[in-house]
């Protein structure tokens, strides 16, 4: 699998990624840290990170996959949302709060639907 599905599967496949400097615990960056930080406070709990020190193929190809240059990158739904000053800016307008209990209510939607016989 190339490094584009890779990133395009973790995308896809979770509905709130942060691609990040470090880990939730561990941010290896001011900008990481703030990012998470703004999305658990905004109500975030199915939160899916990949820490981009760990993984350099996915470092450096991140941006031409997102066209976006920095990190953290965060992507809700598939979509690229931006990086800190975006996801901090949607935090305090209250936006962020309002996507991620959005996603997260579909998500439970969907996984109680596809539970039913």
């Amino acid at each position: 699998m190339s490094v584009f599905e890779r990133i395009q599967a973790e995308v896809e496949g979770h509905p709130i990624v942060l691609f990040m400097k470090g880990t939730p615990q561990f941010p290896m960056c001011g900008f990481s840290s703030r990012a998470v930080q703004a999305l658990k406070e905004a109500g975030a709990t199915d939160l899916r990170t990949i820490n981009v020190l760990e993984d350099p193929e996915v470092r450096a190809n991140l941006p031409r996959f997102s066209n976006w240059p920095t990190f953290p990158q965060l992507f809700i739904n598939g979509e690229l949302i931006g990086g800190c000053d975006i996801t901090l800016e949607l935090f305090e307008s209250g936006e962020l709060a309002r996507m991620i209990g959005e996603t997260q209510a579909a998500g439970t939607a969907t996984g109680a639907e596809s539970r039913r016989p």
